[in-house]
């Protein structure tokens, strides 16, 4: 018989600490008066108002939104002061050495250009513009490359990566420019970057262009995921174009001609595991050691850099950090389709958004991405492809680290899967209200994800009904309408688990049924970015209406509050069949 923590292990989940989420019991989506509590203000609503908008719950104040875009003060100068530039200039494909950025102008997407989306609370509460500025000529010509602000200097960044569990070499910022760094009111500082601007030096054989598909999957669910509360570079605009761009979506030779887009996201930094592999490996450890000092001054701010340990506390901080980016993403079904060390941020915030997913059925084995024969980046393989990616950074440190410090790191990373397994106990515990600590609190979560694989039981809505129902229909093995727990009810051993479950809840002193159901709503998600949801919203943008995306990124903006035009789209309901015909591929 398997322990407790083996068989959450095998189950495949992994957890980490929980934001608390105040929200509503239900939320009329066409309500202007709809709204959560104070307390969960950055779940703002976001993009351009509508009837279907749920009012922000975030307020800023219009007087001091910049109303002019050339007042958006965007600067390189601390990129470009702080590291050397690639000494050749032009965007031509070549080999490059001894610099982390080489200057690149973008090539501007062909018109006519549309404003496909735009993310209000980016626009607002992160770059300070009034978001009446994406309407203009002068918004559209900036985030589709065309238009470059005072102090701007567009850098492509070199780095390398392990791809697939192999070293690719030189990689970098094939179609990718960044614009420089704006420091907002709040005195946070992002880095801006277009994707989809137009080819750069790493470009190799590509073409440097976006297309729709890629570009509204990647602008909803980089939103979908911070209002989710996970860590996540952020979107600001999608532009889209009927420039033509050629893609053989599933690499079978179906050559398709589709349309050019241009994402502008943020991050507070775009360095990524990749971006010290390539020094390592080319033997610019002067080079390394500046990278490194950079991004633990402006990054890590709790790291002493007059420690002889520094790079031994940053590569600790980096390892528990991605462990818990990792259980996050696990938390709600989340997976990134390509890990490799070039998509691995050495902030642990969720980056480059291609071929993802979020699991329907409950399947560790659930691989989002085609081209992914193998299986590698499974959603329950993440774990250990973390742990994968995390020894590539300990061997582009060691140049760095001295012989005792390369053991203690050693030390470090074999306690990776500690924090794995601890945050596998944490997540899923708050998934199913549990309070205080229980010897076999571990097996009735094993027990639950085993039966949800047997039946194929919908992962996201059977935790959220679990949060809906109440301890008398429990009670009663009664869940009318709640079509992911009839699923699940008909397993053999659903009437034992079931048992235990209440058995567990009632030993919780204190706590009521609506506080379990409250907390329990806190953290499963209603709704997430599925692939039918996304594909439906792709299709219309492709014929340029806009509508369904607007809509969509809204409902994903209020993951945990139950919303009526979203009921009536069957956002929460069994996905339709044709879903599970969709594919996704590395080709965007």
């Amino acid at each position: 018989m398997w322990s407790p923590n083996q068989m959450l292990v095998l189950a495949l989940v992994a957890a980490s600490s929980f934001t608390s989420v105040h929200v509503l019991e239900f939320c009329q989506s066409t309500d202007r008066d709809c709204h959560s509590d104070d307390n969960h203000d950055n779940m703002a609503s976001n993009s351009q108002p509508s009837l279907h908008t749920v009012k922000s719950r975030w307020n800023v104040s219009v007087s001091n939104l910049i109303k002019d875009l050339e007042q958006l003060k965007v600067s390189s100068k601390k990129l470009i002061e702080a590291f050397p530039i690639d000494e050749v200039n032009g965007n031509f494909a070549r080999s490059v050495k001894n610099c982390i950025f080489s200057k690149s102008i973008p090539t501007p997407l062909r018109g006519p250009l549309r404003l496909a989306a735009a993310s209000k609370d980016v626009i607002e509460g992160i770059l300070d513009l009034d978001v009446a500025l994406t309407h203009t000529n002068d918004f559209l010509h900036f985030a589709s490359g065309d238009k470059l602000l005072s102090g701007s200097v567009p850098l492509a960044h070199r780095y390398g990566g392990h791809q697939f569990g192999y070293w690719a070499g030189q990689l970098g910022d094939g179609r990718a420019h960044s614009l420089g760094q704006y420091t907002n009111r709040k005195g946070e500082v992002w880095e801006l970057q277009l994707k989809g601007s137009g080819k750069t030096p790493y470009s190799r054989s590509g073409d440097g262009r976006a297309v729709i598909r890629s570009s509204v999957r990647e602008f909803l669910c980089s939103e979908a995921m911070h209002f989710l509360g996970i860590p996540t570079s952020r979107a600001a605009s999608l532009i889209v174009s009927d420039e033509p761009v050629i893609r053989d979506t599933f690499y079978n030779g179906n050559v398709k001609t589709e349309k050019g887009a241009v994402v502008l996201r943020l991050a507070k930094s775009w360095f990524r595991i990749g971006s010290l592999e390539i020094l390592s490996r080319s033997g610019e450890i002067d080079l390394l050691r500046k990278l490194l000092n950079f991004v633990i001054d402006e990054h890590f701010s709790s790291i002493n850099s007059d420690d002889p340990d520094t790079y031994l506390v940053f590569y600790s901080t980096v390892v528990n950090e991605t462990a818990n980016l990792i259980a996050q993403w696990m938390s709600v079904g989340f997976a990134h389709g390509v890990c490799n060390t070039d998509n691995f941020s050495l902030l642990s915030i969720t980056i480059d958004y291609g071929p993802f997913g979020f699991m329907e059925a409950y399947d560790p084995g659930f691989v989002p991405n085609t081209s992914d024969d193998e299986g590698r980046y499974s959603v329950g393989a993440q774990a250990n492809v973390g742990l994968f990616n995390l020894e590539k950074l300990l061997n582009a440190l060691s140049p760095v680290l001295s012989k005792h410090q390369q053991n203690q790191a050693q030390s470090i990373l074999k306690g990776y899967t500690n924090i794995n397994q601890m945050r596998i106990h944490q997540h899923f515990k708050a998934k199913l209200g549990l309070l205080g600590e229980e010897e076999d609190d571990g097996y009735l979560i094993a027990f639950l994800l085993k039966m949800m694989e047997d039946t194929q039981s919908d992962f996201t809505m059977t935790f959220r009904q679990l949060s809906e129902v109440s301890a008398q229909q429990l009670h009663n093995r009664k869940f009318p309408q709640m079509w992911a727990l009839e699923d699940l009810s008909s397993h053999k051993l659903f009437s034992d688990w079931l048992s235990m479950f209440l058995l567990r809840l009632s030993r919780q002193l204190n706590d009521s049924d609506l506080q379990r159901q409250h907390r329990m709503k806190n953290v499963n998600p209603r709704y997430v970015l599925r692939n039918w949801m996304a594909e439906s919203a792709i299709s219309k943008v492709e014929m340029k209406d806009f509508s369904e995306m607007e809509l969509l990124h809204h409902i994903l903006s209020h993951p945990y509050v139950t919303q009526e035009t979203a009921e009536e789209l069957g956002y929460a309901a069994r996905p339709p069949l044709w879903a599970k015909r969709l594919k996704v591929s590395c080709s965007s």
